[in-house]
């Protein structure tokens, strides 16, 4: 009866699961070459915006007309830090991030091609920071995880479930690390994204 429906999901592509109900974005950890050594670009977000003040990496939400993750990082990258798609070098995908809080990132390693171009968009962006890249393959971050656990809701149906309200609900771990330039902090899903990268390169290196 179902055979034809089951023989059509021959060769999907795997998705995240309820990636539909996360807010799902896109950024790009830029590198800019200059004076002979790589820096990394940081932006502070403006204060009339979600997470003011907050260190981030340029990059947003996900929208419908964009045709890849890659796209939406390209363009809001653009949008942010004033430059146009030619300017920016995707270099690589870096790992997915899932997190705890209905979120996705898709963060993308990338160079800007023309530094001297960039501009903030002060809609968005209270100041643009460089770093040097040795300095964070110098740098051990402070780590400090989060212990999560579920709480489930009054009408929730334990009488369904084995052990009821004794449930053994298991319990995670949402790792944090903090990176400390000058008198900024670089923390949260930012600092997430900058450790992988740099375990990436130093596994290469």
């Amino acid at each position: 009866m179902y055979k034809q429906a089951i023989q059509c999901l021959s060769g999907r592509q795997a998705n995240i699961l309820g990636h539909e109900d996360c807010f799902e974005s896109a950024v790009i950890l830029p590198l800019v070459e200059k004076d002979g050594q790589y820096w990394i670009l940081f932006q502070k977000r403006a204060d009339n915006i979600h997470q003011p003040g907050e260190i981030s990496f340029p990059g947003g939400r996900i929208e419908t007309e964009d045709s890849s993750p890659q796209e939406a990082a390209v363009r809001e990258t653009c949008e942010e830090i004033g430059l146009d798609p030619e300017d920016i070098k995707v270099i690589a995908p870096l790992d997915i991030m899932v997190s705890p809080l209905n979120t996705i990132v898709y963060p993308f390693l990338g160079e800007i091609i023309n530094p001297d171009l960039i501009k903030a968009n002060p809609a968005e962006v209270a100041e643009l920071f460089y770093v040097p890249l040795e300095f964070f393959l110098n740098c051990d971050p402070l780590y400090k995880p989060i212990a999560l656990s579920m709480s489930a809701p009054e009408d929730f149906p334990f009488d369904m479930i084995p052990q009821g309200k004794a449930y053994p609900f298991m319990k995670g771990i949402w790792p944090q690390f903090f990176y400390v330039w000058e008198d900024r902090v670089i923390w949260g899903l930012t600092a997430r994204i900058l450790t992988h990268f740099l375990r990436l390169l130093k596994s290469v290196c």
